[in-house]
């Protein structure tokens, strides 16, 4: 299944021993309908707060209901700030973690003086300038394989910290002042569209796609490179981090409300 939700309020991805986990909802839904217990696997278990909007997600089930009807029937069981928007039948060795080749992730940035109310749920406020250009250069020296223990966060278990990432760019995303033009409209940083005519600020979106990541590795790195266009870093200071593999030569971990998954590819 293909979801997309609102991670505000919920401890995130994987069910927990307290607190609403989106696994959790969908996995009570799904028990509704089956009249039995159901696990359900996800691409990437996103952290608290954390949204998606193309998470996929699969579970075995036994139900006569065809895909429409039981993408319907999901959804009527499902709180309004989880939505299925596809659902099909697949293959017993399909694994919706395991089968995954590459996901993408977008973090949002508001850079201005107020953040506009409609959107503050969804992405990180800076206010002050940010060198576009140089966080651009900076993102360019994270493509390729390479040890990415620098960026991970604590918690994080994994055998190796060795990550392929194949593309990292930043964007300026221009909007109009109406909600249905807020994330409507992107350019490419560089091109004749500059973006920046909202209402005094700009959205910068920040795309990492890559075979894997390291718990909090895109927020980790998000945070590093805007203190490059705060001024506060040197634009070549990626590869440094990343050869010293230590957590605490890298910058802060922006906040989770601005990350977003938004695609996996199988």
């Amino acid at each position: 299944m293909l979801l997309q939700y609102d991670g505000s309020g919920f401890v995130g991805w994987q069910r927990q021993e307290s607190g609403t986990s989106i696994q959790g909802v969908i996995e009570e839904a799904l028990a509704k309908i089956e009249g039995r217990a159901v696990t359900l696997h996800g691409a990437g278990r996103t952290d608290a707060g954390v949204h998606a909007v193309g998470q996929v997600a699969s579970a075995r089930l036994a139900t006569p209901l065809d895909d429409e009807t039981l993408a319907k029937a999901l959804n009527a069981n499902l709180p309004p700030a989880v939505r299925v928007f596809g659902l099909v039948t697949v293959a017993d060795d399909f694994h919706a973690r395991f089968s995954a080749r590459s996901k993408t992730y977008e973090y949002r940035i508001w850079n201005g003086a107020a953040v506009p109310p409609f959107i503050r749920q969804f992405v990180w406020h800076i206010p002050q300038p940010l060198a576009v250009d140089l966080m651009e250069r900076a993102a360019a020296a994270l493509v390729g394989e390479q040890d990415f223990a620098a960026f991970q966060g604590t918690g994080g278990t994994v055998h190796t910290t060795v990550r392929t990432i194949t593309s990292a760019r930043w964007a300026v995303q221009s909007i109009s002042s109406c909600w249905p033009g807020v994330f409507a409209r992107r350019d490419l940083v560089g091109s004749q569209s500059p973006g920046g005519d909202g209402p005094g600020g700009r959205m910068l979106v920040f795309e990492m796609r890559g075979g894997g990541f390291l718990r909090h590795m895109v927020r980790a790195v998000t945070g590093t490179i805007t203190e490059i266009g705060a001024g506060q870093r040197a634009a070549d200071d990626i590869p440094r981090i990343l050869a010293a593999r230590d957590r605490s030569q890298a910058g802060r971990t922006a906040p989770a409300c601005g990350l977003f998954l938004m695609n996996v590819e199988y």
